[in-house]
């Protein structure tokens, strides 16, 4: 990384010519090196794809209408990314503030009419006159150092940010929203189970108050098939409690009011089933997909811009001042070539005795920005991570289900077998009673496995940084918040459908890592 683009040229070249050649002080960025990996830890499972992701829309592959329609819904209502999308429209007119300060940065456009009154004592008689004067003043920093070419530096990358961030909260909410889809099912299976493990109990009881009608056993066993019983309905309260709060989730999800879902969710199904198998791609991936890595690497790129904008103070600012305007006694002769007025006023302002400020500031900048290339190192390391911990959860979670639907049919023959036996006097109460306590302690844990597949290919996914992707060819403010805004301020065409789809940093990412390299590969890109 250069320290600026000044040090190759001779001062002795003087400072009109360094001016010619575009002279910008402070570093030039360079996406900062990080270490990732060639390659998944878990590519020797056949389950796992080493193919890039190719499916922008993951939910889909749940194959559930339901949840491809909620998750088109939370996209257009979802107040969290309306929050984003509006950061993204602040940054572009800041960004346009930004290259506005490459021209003159004061005009001003004066006029004004004196009548005015002259003495001339002690003798004189009084005389009165009249003055019309018109003007049009400018004054001018030159960018010299590139402090302003470094400003707008500075604002597209926190634009590109923004809109990463955009993305970021994107990934997050279709992520969270079929995880409040998958519980809201997880949970009426697990209301299922238990009212099924209740029919079964009420049988057992009927079945010890008949058998001490008869005399064949003693009132404790109808005790305690009473009490199981009521053990296990004491469950659906807080079942059902547990789906009202995961429904209200995802309302808030949707950018609606707390409401009851059942009508919009339809009828009870199953708990969504995943797909055994997943592409992933490589790690080197996540820097293009990944939007919080861009989201850090743009940040640094931003933080870069301000230690050239810092460094562009300890130099002299030159500045051209003028004004050009008409003054007149008479109305008759304001547009009189004699009446015309002009003045140049070229000049220049260098705070030499600061103190030590201003190379200070440069060395607060460049911590700073040493500060956001660790962050942005930090978060490549926490995305594969994340992959690698819900790669693991989604393998492992499918071996546990296959083992718990196996320990299902072992629970249920064990329950039947000792009710057999109960009922033929060669066992006692208590047999039953451990049998259908591990029924619907193994049934709870089958339903539990199931959705834990499924909510770790949503991490898998999401930790892959997939579903931002869908916002391609599409502006990111909804029509109804646009109109909102055309009414309240003149956007220019900012807002319009079509605008997107002629910038790039409203499409897709700009910015992409260009080659890896090492089983530990060091992956590096351009600016």
């Amino acid at each position: 990384m250069n320290r600026d683009r000044c040090s190759a040229y001779p001062r002795a070249m003087g400072l009109p010519l360094l001016a010619l050649v575009g002279c910008m002080v402070g570093p030039d960025y360079e996406r900062p090196e990080v270490e990732v990996n060639s390659s998944w830890l878990a590519m020797d499972d056949e389950r796992v794809k080493k193919d890039p992701p190719r499916e922008t829309q993951w939910w889909k592959t749940f194959n559930d209408p339901v949840l491809n329609g909620l998750t088109e819904e939370a996209y257009s209502q979802n107040l969290s990314l309306r929050v984003a999308a509006v950061r993204v429209l602040q940054s572009m007119a800041e960004r346009g503030i930004a290259v506005g300060e490459l021209f003159p940065q004061q005009q001003e456009v004066n006029g004004y009419f004196a009548r005015d009154k002259f003495s001339e004592n002690p003798s004189g008689p009084l005389r009165y006159g009249k003055t019309w004067s018109g003007s049009f003043d400018a004054a001018w920093e030159l960018d010299f150092w590139g402090k302003l070419r470094r400003n707008i530096e500075s604002a597209d990358a926190v634009l590109d940010a923004n809109l990463a961030s955009y993305d970021d909260v994107m990934v997050t909410l279709v992520s969270e929203v079929a995880l409040s889809y998958v519980q809201i099912r997880t949970v009426q299976a697990q209301i299922r189970i238990t009212k099924a493990n209740l029919e079964i109990q009420t049988e057992s009881l009927r079945l010890t108050t008949s058998r001490f009608d008869a005399g064949a056993t003693s009132e404790l066993d109808v005790a305690q098939a009473k009490a199981s019983l009521e053990q296990t309905k004491s469950l659906i309260p807080r079942q059902q409690v547990q789906l009202k709060q995961e429904m209200f989730q995802l309302n808030l999800l949707l950018g609606t009011a707390p409401q009851d879902l059942l009508a919009r969710l339809g009828e009870e199904q199953d708990i969504p089933v995943a797909p055994t198998s997943i592409a992933v791609g490589i790690p080197a991936d996540l820097l293009r997909r990944r939007p919080d890595i861009r989201v850090a690497e743009r940040q640094a790129a931003a933080q870069s811009a301000n230690i050239g904008i810092a460094a562009a103070q300890l130099y002299p600012a030159f500045s051209i001042g003028g004004s050009l305007g008409l003054q007149s006694d008479s109305s008759g002769d304001f547009f009189d070539s004699d009446s015309w007025t002009g003045s140049i006023l070229p000049g220049f302002s260098w705070p030499l005795l600061n103190y030590g400020r201003l190379q200070n500031q440069v060395r607060a900048q460049d911590a700073v920005f040493q500060e956001a290339v660790l962050n942005y190192q930090n978060t490549v390391l926490a995305a594969a991570q994340e992959v690698e911990s819900s790669i693991a959860s989604f393998l492992g979670s499918q071996e546990e289900m296959r083992h718990l639907a196996a320990s299902v049919e072992s629970s249920r023959r064990s329950l039947e077998l000792a009710t057999i036996r109960y009922q033929e006097g060669s066992s006692t109460f208590t047999r039953v009673l451990d049998a259908q306590a591990d029924l619907l302690t193994v049934e709870q844990a089958h339903a539990e496995a199931k959705s834990l597949i499924a909510t770790s290919l949503i991490a898998t996914h999401k930790a892959l940084g997939g579903g931002w992707e869908t916002r391609a060819s599409m502006h990111i403010v909804p029509d109804s918040l646009r109109r909102e805004m055309e009414d309240r301020s003149n956007w220019g065409d900012m807002l319009d459908p079509e605008y997107a789809n002629g910038n790039d940093f409203l499409v897709i990412p700009r910015h992409n890592p260009s080659k890896v390299t090492g089983d530990a590969g060091s992956v590096q890109g351009g600016s």
